[in-house]
């Protein structure tokens, strides 16, 4: 098989052509063909990456469940991490591509959900009431799978359905047909996952579907979805997501560029470019990024919980990646990941399946997202010219949305309110405060990645920060300040990780140790100063208010479902006198202070929180100056 022609006389001569993948990268003229031998890799790290040239060296397949790599819970169906090692690589032009693959509609029978509509309601409401009402988290993907039999070569249908991608869609991250001989992966995904090129790590957070039909009414209705709380709240929660993925893998953390708007065929995402330096290797990459919070939620590993506790399945391919891997001619690393989503995957004996997710969160309601997935997976075999419809051939005309300026004005608009610390550029030391040079902090990480970006934030400051997740058996002596960080669950619970958590800050109060605790920390500390927590009546997950904070208004982001509340702005507690940040209408404490310790509710570290270098500079230098004890974390762990 020496081209495209190759490869198709041997479908269509009954032969099989061995191990192949054919891709459009966004905006090229032509199309990539890899061919080579598939290998079966246990881990991220074994994916082959041979050095001898530039260019693609490996395309890899990569399963949901490889997030068990990070610690995570998942369904383990068993799905294996394929790569193709890539002997030979041909461009095609997408004129001859299209010119030679099969042309017309495929036909598929028995079209079902694997779940019906009532189980997938409760299921949602039960992940509304028990996880999300419950602090769990801020949002949750839960995924069902349309299962069909196509009628005819099953390869043949996915090349069929390439061509009709590469003539109707547009605005796809990738749009491909992978093949390995045990399955088939035929789509379009819209969203890049992350990219490394020239050492630059890039990602690419997607929210909002906005479905259009090309007339000139679109442009008002646009208007109001650009303008609606629950999408944009969405987008800014995903945001924050890879913004803590993107502290992990890149050195300075993430700089926000955008927001755009991606339209594609028949529907529009809002989304945000993150971009920033970094030297992980491309594997480390994708093992500290799985999965995107699109596909998954946030907090990403309480997520992963979630998912696994209220699924029936394994997600098999659904929200894993496909992976590019090679070299530049400079030899250095190069990675090209979408998320597999806009998907649908083949059995050799045609058995299609076509997973669709829908997003909760605190606004959502059983019957809406139902009917999401409906229309997602309709939309998926609309666009792959799979299914009872009928043919359509050519593309469907859309205007351009985004380039009318009052679209580009309310996708500006969205900018406003956030962080400016995650927006703009600035020298190196340009943040730094005097009385923090030379002082060490350690961040104890309650199981939300915030603490990252937390880290790039008190670094900006002047800090050198360590961070440590919760059961770590480190001491913390050496440290000039603990920070005890964000989490999910509940802070008056009796879990090992609230138990521990509880004990360490104990003993950072009982020395008089500097301490500041962030959200899931503040909770915790709030109740050992004697102040009561209760769950709130509605969630603070992904909002944004501006607060009172020690006499100055604040505008910061809260990702909360607990809450500790004063009926005075100051009180006694079992360590001295405490002052109160609090709301006048129900008594929540946004922050408390006293001698040698400080406890903030929301997220200054969140771009939600535009306030929040702010707030950190105000509270630090006050805290440092307390004496620092001598004090083991044996019981952190």
């Amino acid at each position: 098989m020496n081209s495209l022609t190759d490869l198709l006389a041997a479908l269509a001569a009954g032969a099989d052509p061995g191990p192949f993948a054919l891709l459009r990268r966004e905006g090229a003229d032509h199309l990539d063909l890899f061919t080579g031998a598939v290998q079966t890799v246990d881990r991220l790290a074994d994916i082959p990456l041979p050095t001898a040239a530039s260019g693609p060296a490996t395309l890899a397949l990569v399963p949901y469940r490889q997030v068990a790599e990070r610690g995570f819970a998942c369904v383990d169906d068993g799905v294996p991490l394929e790569c193709l090692r890539i002997d030979r690589h041909d461009r095609v032009p997408l004129a001859s591509a299209l010119d030679a693959l099969p042309e017309g509609p495929v036909r598929t029978t028995g079209a079902a959900f694997d779940i019906s509509d009532d189980e997938y309601a409760a299921t949602v409401a039960r992940v509304l009431a028990e996880e999300i009402g419950r602090g769990e988290g801020a949002n949750f993907v839960i995924h069902r799978t349309l299962h069909a039999q196509v009628q005819g070569a099953p390869l043949t249908a996915a090349l069929a359905a390439l061509r009709s991608l590469l003539v109707r869609e547009r605005g796809a991250y990738w749009t491909f047909v992978v093949h390995t001989g045990a399955r088939t992966l035929v789509g379009a995904s819209p969203e890049r996952h992350v990219s490394v090129d020239d050492g630059l790590v890039m990602m690419n957070p997607i929210s909002g579907t906005f479905r259009h039909t090309g007339a000139a009414a679109d442009r008002a209705a646009l208007l109001r979805f650009l303008a609606d709380t629950k999408e944009t709240e969405e987008l800014y929660m995903v945001l924050d997501e890879e913004l803590k993925m993107m502290a992990t893998v890149a050195e300075q953390g993430g700089q926000v560029v955008g927001p755009y708007l991606k339209e594609m065929s028949h529907l529009a995402h809002t989304e945000y470019l993150l971009a920033g330096r970094g030297s992980k290797d491309v594997r480390d990459v994708l093992r500290e990024t799985m999965f995107a919070p699109t596909v998954t939620g946030s907090p990403m590993e309480n997520a992963c919980r979630v998912i696994a506790r209220h699924e029936r399945t394994g997600r098999r391919y659904y929200s894993g990646v496909l992976a590019l891997l090679g070299h530049d001619d400079s030899g250095r690393q190069t990675l090209d990941a979408p998320i597999l989503i806009r998907t649908a995957e083949i059995s050799p004996v045609g058995e299609l399946r076509v997973p669709v997710g829908a997003t909760l969160v605190r606004h959502s309601t059983p019957e809406a997202e139902v009917a999401e997935t409906h229309a997602k997976a309709a939309g998926v075999l609309a666009a792959l010219d799979l299914g009872p419809q009928a043919h359509q051939t050519g593309p469907r005309p859309v205007a351009r949305l985004a380039d009318d300026p009052q679209v580009r004005a309310a996708l500006a608009a969205r900018n406003a309110p956030l962080a400016r610390f995650w927006l703009d550029q600035r020298p190196p030391g340009a943040l730094a405060l005097p009385a923090l040079a030379g002082r060490r902090a350690l961040i104890v990480d309650g199981e939300d990645t915030f603490t990252g970006m937390l880290a790039h934030q008190l670094g900006a400051l002047g800090l050198s920060v360590s961070v440590r997740p919760w059961y770590a058996e480190e001491p913390v002596r050496s440290y000039d300040l603990v920070v005890v960080g964000p989490g999910p669950g509940d802070p008056t619970g009796d879990t090992e990780k609230m138990v521990r958590l509880r004990t360490l800050l104990t003993e950072l109060l009982d020395a008089g140790h500097p301490t500041l605790a962030v959200c899931l920390g503040h909770q915790i500390l709030a109740g050992l100063l004697g102040l009561p927590v209760h769950r709130r009546d509605a969630p603070y997950q992904g909002l944004q208010r501006t607060v009172p904070i020690f006499g100055t208004p604040r505008r910061v982001g809260f990702y909360a479902t607990f809450t500790a509340r004063a009926a005075a702005d100051r009180t006694e507690g079992p360590y001295g006198p405490v002052e109160l940040a609090r709301d006048e209408a129900d008594g929540a404490v946004h922050a408390l202070r006293g001698r040698g310790f400080a406890g903030v509710q929301f997220h200054p570290e969140s771009v939600l929180s535009p306030d929040g270098m702010a707030v950190l500079a105000d509270l630090l230098p006050e805290l440092l100056p307390a004496p620092t004890g001598e004090l083991s974390t044996a019981s952190q762990a």
